[in-house]
């Protein structure tokens, strides 16, 4: 029964990798795929799965995300006692915010005696991916578990920024590694790794008491990768992994942790493709998010092209209330409201709500973040080394525009 399930999703992490996205907002808060917010898919699994009732913990640069939730998730009846509600931190049980992970449920520990559920779903805010969390919970159950860690297969070789879980043949964890080197590979398949997904389901009783002694010790980092699940294989608990079903329906396994601005960048790209591997149109999964009401979206001097102004746009997301005035835009995202006026150019470049981009300017491999004025005959991209001068540039040579960056 999903009313036994109380759900926290972690969403305050600072995304610092994400800069200068993250300048102004908690990473959960950055814009994806056009009209989404990256939060808006955990949310989505979170009701496509028939969880009701969520929690959501934030602490850094949260005013837009608070707004976003305001807006476009009061969706739940109060008097069903259904709600996605937000618990920022408060300095409820001391004079710190919150330390990590685990510190944040322990902060929040009052909510599991409001609502007495008999399991406890922990979710990571930040990450695009489908999964029906009811089959994780069902997991869980049937093996009578402590606790139960979600993990995906990765290459070895893109996993040295995520945490490795070490899982016997009977689905047991025996191990845990946060940003191992040499990580500990799946014996049958010596290229891939079980990365851990931060998502866990507990007994109520058991995180009560996990996080109760994970409290009282100093050294302690208060992570659930780093300290609650080595603490829990010391006691010999019975902690299994879940691994992760895939409800994206495509031969690939769809899970990305977008924590750099190349990661970003690409997983955008990856829905412009003919056939996408991330799939936005699937009427049986849908993804909800808060939309404002805009005009639709509009080109002006189609199939009048008159000395390369002609307003064109090739294989792109394009969102409500873009105008495409005589500018051409090929293999790029146009978030709500955007503007590309006369002659400009716009390739393989995610352009953020209100962007204006002038006369004659030409973009490429951009992200273009909110509220941007591009002036007349302004290039990016072309030159990195210029551009390195004033504006960030990734490793990988995308430039980035930071939010309501004055450009002249």
């Amino acid at each position: 029964m999903m009313r036994k399930v109380l759900t926290f999703i972690m969403a305050g992490g600072k995304g610092e990798r994400l800069f200068p996205l993250t300048k102004d907002r908690t990473k959960p808060a950055v814009p994806f795929g056009g009209i989404y917010r990256i939060i808006d898919f955990t949310l989505s699994n979170c009701i496509n799965s028939g969880l009701r009732r969520m929690y959501l913990l934030t602490q850094y640069k949260s005013a837009s995300l608070h707004r976003h939730i305001r807006l476009g998730w009061n969706i739940l009846p109060s008097e069903l006692a259904q709600f996605i509600e937000l618990l920022p931190a408060q300095q409820r049980v001391g004079d710190s915010w919150y330390l990590g992970t685990a510190d944040a449920i322990y902060q929040n520990l009052y909510t599991l005696e409001m609502d007495q559920p008999d399991e406890v779903l922990i979710l990571a805010g930040d990450h695009i991916y489908k999964m029906n969390y009811y089959s994780m919970i069902d997991f869980h159950r049937d093996n009578n578990a402590d606790l139960t860690v979600g993990v995906v297969e990765v290459d070895k070789d893109k996993s040295s920024h995520l945490g490795i879980v070490d899982v016997d043949g009977q689905s047991k964890v025996v191990g845990f590694q946060e940003k191992p080197k040499v990580p500990k590979t799946i014996a049958a398949k010596p290229d891939k790794v079980y990365v851990s997904m931060g998502i866990y389901v507990f007994k109520k009783s058991v995180i009560e008491e996990e996080l109760h002694e994970d409290a009282k010790k100093h050294n302690s980092t208060h992570d659930f990768g780093k300290d609650i699940i080595p603490q829990m294989l010391k006691k010999g608990l019975k902690v299994v992994a879940y691994n992760f079903i895939d409800e994206n329906r495509r031969e690939a396994q769809y899970w990305r942790d977008i924590g750099t601005i190349d990661a970003y960048y690409e997983a955008n790209m990856d829905l412009i493709q003919a056939s996408p591997t991330f799939n936005l149109y699937d009427k049986d999964w849908p993804l909800r998010t808060y939309q404002e009401q805009f005009p639709p979206a509009k080109t002006v001097h189609s199939g009048e092209e008159i000395a390369g102004r002609i307003g064109l746009v090739l294989d792109s997301v394009v969102s409500g209330g873009c105008v495409v005035s005589g500018g051409k835009v090929q293999r790029s995202i146009l978030s709500p409201n955007v503007r590309v006026n006369s002659f400009s150019e716009v390739y393989d470049s995610i352009l953020m709500e209100g962007v204006n981009v002038g006369r004659y300017a030409k973009i490429k491999r951009a992200i273009i973040d909110k509220d941007v004025n591009i002036p007349q005959v302004i290039v990016i991209g072309y030159d990195l080394e210029e551009d390195k001068k004033k504006f960030f540039v990734s490793e990988s040579g995308i430039v980035v525009v930071a939010k309501g960056t004055e450009i002249k």
